[in-house]
């Protein structure tokens, strides 16, 4: 099969890249998801990493995996220099070209789709029927939504479990009773996710790669927040999103989970 092929499988199963378009239109943002290296070779296997990394390339190519699905563009803005000495990211897409392996990266059509980062996101801490900040026709991103009551000790033990960390913080005062949760996967905090978890009642805020002042913002209104680290925060969906993808593609896959970031 060749990598349009398996966009294709990945679009019609999981997120088109048109909710990335659509989300960067209506929200003014920016983003780079689609193919982004075709070295134009049958795909005979497929690596999936949150990362496109250097490590994950070195693997993709001792195990015969000749693409690469990554959720952060492996390309995310201009290149002007591509320097193999200093910049690993130039040596992994280095690696991509002698080696014959392509790359796709579905970065924000995987956050926002019906079945993406952020639905699995709320899904890990146990939560349904969510009301959403940011909506386009088809997916939409920022969640808020009530839990079965759990206590300060069982939200520990399920951050742990579900997303393969004890790297994670905690600021303000975790109530006895946590049942109201806000959630963001990635780096999702800003003025208009912080007035969405106030002006619902949050008990908890949950995403990464926060800032003193928004952290102090919640916690002064009385919000206790959950940070993770920006990996954890979305490895746990993208791997949901492989197993589902596994069983749909005519070619082996395997996913690579980088202990390193978790």
């Amino acid at each position: 099969m060749t990598v349009e092929e398996v966009l294709e499988i990945y679009e019609r199963e999981i997120a088109p890249v048109k909710l990335s378009d659509d989300f960067c239109a209506k929200y003014k943002m920016y983003d780079n998801s689609g193919i982004i290296i075709n070295c134009g070779k049958p795909v005979e296997s497929v690596l999936f990493s949150l990362d496109f990394s250097e490590k994950a390339v070195d693997l993709a190519v001792s195990d015969g995996c000749n693409l690469i699905i990554t959720h952060h563009p492996a390309i995310y803005g201009g290149i002007s220099r591509l320097d193999v000495i200093k910049n690993p990211q130039a040596r992994a897409i280095a690696k991509c070209l002698k080696n014959d392996v392509s790359v796709i990266s579905m970065h924000l059509n995987s956050d926002v789709a019906p079945l993406g980062i952020d639905h699995y996101l709320m899904e890990a801490f146990g939560g349904t029927n969510p009301r959403v900040l940011c909506n386009i026709e088809g997916g939409g991103y920022g969640r808020l939504y009530k839990i079965m009551p759990i206590t300060p000790d069982g939200l520990v033990r399920r951050v742990a479990d579900f997303f393969k960390t004890n790297r994670f913080e905690c600021f303000g005062v975790l109530k006895d009773r946590i049942e109201t949760v806000a959630s963001f996967c990635g780096a999702g905090c800003d003025d208009n996710t912080i007035t969405f978890a106030i002006e619902g009642g949050a008990d908890i805020f949950v995403s990464s790669d926060i800032k003193h002042h928004q952290i102090a913002q919640l916690v002064e209104s009385g919000i206790a927040v959950v940070q993770l680290t920006h990996y954890s925060a979305e490895a746990y969906g993208f791997q949901e999103i492989y197993f589902k993808l596994n069983d749909k593609l005519p070619v082996d896959s395997f996913f690579f989970f980088d202990d390193r970031l978790a």
